[in-house]
């Protein structure tokens, strides 16, 4: 077996090639926080780039490796303590591929 250690953001991973037998999939992605829509726009598109985009900010790279393209403002919106501004952020992401941050800080202000 093959196996190669890298870091990304300071978190050090161990990768192994298992054989034929175990393919990647979704069970383990990457998530890159950004802290704007050019950070995400820059993001999705070097990743997605040869690869396939999903729904909610994920997406498979060339490689097929998933990715989670992630404003920072989304996870403060999705726990809120006000119901309402929470189920409108997520009813507006649930429509997303790539965020759009703009929108989803609209629907969170009720002003979609």
């Amino acid at each position: 077996m093959l196996t190669v250690e890298f870091e990304l953001d300071g978190q050090t991973f161990t990768a192994l090639n298992g054989g034929p037998h175990f393919k990647i999939n979704e069970a383990v992605s990457f998530q890159v926080m950004c802290e704007g829509q050019a950070e995400v726009d820059y993001f999705w598109q070097k990743l997605s780039d040869g690869g396939q985009e999903g729904q909610c900010g994920w997406l498979k790279d060339k490689f097929g490796v998933s990715w989670q393209v992630v404003p920072q403002v989304l996870p403060q919106m999705l726990t809120d303590a006000d119901s309402a501004k929470r189920e409108r952020a997520m009813s507006a992401l649930m429509g997303m591929k790539k965020f759009d941050v703009e929108a989803l800080q609209r629907a969170f202000a009720g002003n979609a």
